[in-house]
């Protein structure tokens, strides 16, 4: 019975959950002042657009700034809240990869690179689905030198919010603040060492701490 009750419950919660959580991402979006530092273009060519996974909430309306027509695959972990995160995003007409690049990652790593070549930018969050916090792994390097394609980092941040206890100390923007969306010049990996090119990206980030 009490198994019973959690498959119902789940199935109501991926349901009602990510329609809930849309609103709530825009109502956040709509009730704070948006501050953009972005450089003016990037390429038409698919882009590697990566953060990390405790800013990924406000992550959209970055990507809507470059691309005024969605077309974006954002990798997520398949686990119960990966499919509550990839139900939500699709209310803003982003597309999703289920799986981790850390755990088993040969599938949705191969499933990006086909994305990448089909002309698709993806997102990704380097020190996804489960941490450690803010250490790179290595399928951002593997997806961008095994099709060419740019990277650019996302940071995102907030005047007030709320942080979760969560791994990834997860921030909720506050509404009638101030939101920050910040965002790199396309980093070319190609011709670099794994360990050299995570060090870029990790170094990439601190320059906006």
């Amino acid at each position: 019975m009490r198994l019973l009750l959690k498959k119902v419950s789940r199935k109501l919660a991926l349901v009602l959950l990510p329609f809930i959580g849309s609103l709530f991402i825009r109502f956040l979006a709509l009730t704070n002042k948006k501050v953009f530092h972005l450089p003016e273009s990037v390429s038409d060519k698919p882009i590697i657009f990566a953060c990390w996974h405790g800013e990924l909430l406000m992550v959209p309306f970055l990507y809507f700034r470059y691309r005024s027509t969605p077309h974006a695959k954002i990798l997520i972990s398949e686990h119960f809240d990966g499919k509550l995160i990839s139900k939500t995003i699709r209310y803003f007409g982003l597309d999703t990869l289920s799986g981790s690049t850390s755990r088993g990652g040969a599938k949705v790593l191969i499933q990006a690179i086909k994305s990448l070549k089909n002309g698709y930018d993806i997102g990704i969050t380097p020190d996804g689905p489960k941490g450690p916090r803010h250490k790179v792994s290595d399928g951002v390097v593997i997806m961008a030198q095994k099709t060419g394609a740019n990277v650019i980092l996302i940071k995102i941040k907030a005047s007030s919010y709320w942080q979760l206890k969560s791994w990834d100390k997860f921030i909720i923007p506050k509404p009638f603040g101030t939101i920050e969306f910040f965002a790199s010049k396309e980093i070319d990996l190609s011709g670099m060492s794994l360990d050299e090119a995570k060090s870029v990206i990790k170094k990439g980030f601190e320059n906006y701490e």
